[in-house]
């Protein structure tokens, strides 16, 4: 099981989600960036992601499909803002494809990838928002609760890598 880090948001608009999972760094990063993976634990259960595209490089594109207990879709386009790969990836639903900018940006998520020691790694998700009512708003929808239960599916699944 991961453990918790305490690490307080830098502002009022940002959410963070920070462990030490029991997986290395590589194996982390990997299931951030193959989509055969990433559809293997991205959404909370019971719900689904049944398909993922990405260019996953400074300025490309990401569409990753989540899908609800009753088979309902949820399409969530963006743009990789930055990728070092193996380190970081910051991604952002503000624009689409191309630089098209999107009808309501949400957030901006910054994930950083650490060795923390033999085959475990420090990984924090630092999830910005536009405005404090964005932030709030992802609280309300379960972003502690939800993005947790993603990260242990992350690290049993990159355990297995």
């Amino acid at each position: 099981m991961t453990t918790k880090l305490d690490i307080a948001p830098a502002n009022d608009r940002e959410l963070v989600l920070a462990r030490i999972i029991d997986a290395p760094r590589e194996n982390v990063y990997r299931c951030w960036t193959d989509t055969r993976l990433l559809t293997q634990w991205f959404a909370p259960k019971p719900w689904t992601t049944p398909r993922a595209e990405m260019d996953v490089r400074t300025g490309g594109s990401s569409l990753v499909i989540m899908a609800g207990p009753d088979g309902n879709e949820f399409p969530n386009p963006g743009v990789f803002l930055e990728v070092i790969p193996g380190k970081k990836i910051i991604f952002t639903d503000a624009y689409t494809q191309a630089w098209e900018p999107s009808e309501k940006p949400f957030m901006t998520v910054v994930l950083t990838f650490e060795d923390e020691g033999e085959g475990r790694t420090r990984y924090i998700a630092r999830v910005r928002h536009w405005s404090v009512a964005g932030r709030e708003q992802h609280e309300q929808m379960g972003f502690h609760a939800g993005w947790g239960q993603c990260t242990d599916q992350l690290e049993e699944l990159a355990k297995t890598l």
